[in-house]
């Protein structure tokens, strides 16, 4: 017997989940992703309207390590280096003295869950190679983080960088043409 019906057109469609009691299950809401979403969407608006903490915008983005997939795809990610623990929005701006942002996010209380030992220990070591580690529980404490490392002053590089001889040329008018 198939799980899936079909609707206008001849498309198939997925049946909901059904309850013991034969009433419809509810979908789980991913209460984490929302606040995550409202987060960008606000960072974005902080961006248009030209404050502090809108710089952010340009240099933050999602991992995207949870979620549910098939056994296959995410066999195929830890492949590609996909890591459980890393967080969800890296800042990759350095200011007060560290190299960047690992801002990992939870939801607001009640919906919330304790970190993992995986995203505990991603903190923790990032802390140790000079990345600023943050938890946030939900939208409104992630915006405080958010504004707090906006506010402090740009890390300064102190001395020479280091220039690698390996890989290929990537800035544009500098390409080699041996």
């Amino acid at each position: 017997m198939s799980s899936c019906t079909y609707g206008r057109g001849g498309k198939a469609r997925r049946r909901p989940s059904i309850n013991k009691d034969g009433s419809p299950r509810k979908r789980p809401v991913d209460w984490e992703g929302r606040d995550q979403a409202a987060l960008i969407r606000w960072l974005h608006g902080e961006k248009q309207r030209g404050t502090q903490v809108g710089q952010l915008y340009d240099h933050i983005y999602h991992v995207p390590n949870g979620g549910v997939r098939s056994w296959k795809t995410a066999v195929e990610m830890k492949r590609q280096g996909a890591k459980s623990g890393v967080s969800d929005l890296p800042v990759r701006q350095a200011r007060g003295g560290w190299h960047g942002l690992y801002l990992e996010m939870k939801a607001t209380p009640p919906r919330d869950a304790d970190l993992s030992d995986g995203q505990h220990d991603w903190l923790e070591g990032s802390e140790f190679e000079g990345y600023c580690p943050a938890l946030a529980r939900g939208f409104e404490e992630a915006k405080a983080v958010l504004r707090e490392y906006a506010s402090w002053p740009r890390t300064q590089v102190v001395g020479e960088r280091l220039a690698l001889t390996n890989g290929t040329e990537w800035r544009r008018g500098e390409a080699n043409d041996a």
